[in-house]
């Protein structure tokens, strides 16, 4: 009884309960002219989900990366260590991309083991994957841009939040109202400042060369901001 109601807990988690619920309807979809697969019905909401847990995860997995070394008073001894800020900024930024690139591989072990049962499409999946490696990367470089402007860690990972979460309001915000003035040109260049915005076409298995160059953009930004910010706190001393 004990493995029967697990059974049944465990089969309501997200990606089981959408294998189930793709189950159920396989009858339906077999009827429609160009039916969805199991690409888009069951692979594509994991990196949705997965998009959105970044969003609140990030900036509590960068929150340390400068401010905790500012607190412990190690960030002297790293800042006049002979190696340049931007050294020091891109070997931050890298080790927390490829932690997160790490997760990201290993959920895509769940919809490549879709392969067992049924066909995938594969230019979706890895649209899918490029988008939200790069949205990982956008995430990171604002937090630990955050990181850098405070030596309390935990302050440091709700300004991170705030940044991601008024950049995403107030690019969409901006974009509209250019739009409705017509600006189509600042419109566009306002997308810069909504990296989820720019995930949609990623999301689609749509791999937009504007919407990388924008997130690639905004990467290097927050770049720039955290290098400058150590070169002043370096100065400071």
């Amino acid at each position: 009884m004990i493995f029967t109601i697990a059974g049944k807990e465990l089969k309501a988690f997200g990606y089981l309960k959408r294998i189930d619920d793709f189950m159920q309807v396989q009858p339906q979809l077999i009827q429609m002219p160009n039916p969805p697969g199991i690409t888009e019905l069951i692979a594509a909401p994991i990196y949705a989900t997965t998009a959105i847990i970044f969003l609140f995860a990030i900036p509590l997995l960068a929150m340390r990366l400068i401010a905790e070394e500012r607190r412990n008073q190690t960030l002297v001894l790293l800042l006049s260590a002979p190696i340049s800020m931007t050294e020091i900024a891109l070997g931050k930024f890298v080790g927390l991309v490829a932690f997160l690139w790490l997760i990201i591989a290993l959920a895509t072990l769940m919809p490549v083991s879709l392969l067992l049962g049924g066909r995938l499409d594969f230019g979706l999946l890895a649209s899918l994957v490029a988008g939200v490696a790069l949205l990982a990367a956008c995430f990171s470089a604002v937090a630990l841009y955050a990181s850098a402007l405070t030596a309390h860690p935990f302050v440091a990972s709700i300004i991170a939040f705030g940044l991601l979460l008024g950049m995403l309001l107030a690019g969409e915000t901006a974009a509209d109202g250019l739009r409705a003035r017509g600006w189509a040109v600042p419109a566009e260049l306002a997308q810069v400042l909504s990296p989820l915005k720019n995930f949609e076409s990623f999301a689609k298995g749509m791999l937009d060369s504007y919407n990388v160059v924008c997130m690639l953009l905004l990467i290097a930004v927050f770049l720039i901001l955290t290098i400058r910010r150590l070169d002043a706190a370096r100065l400071g001393g």
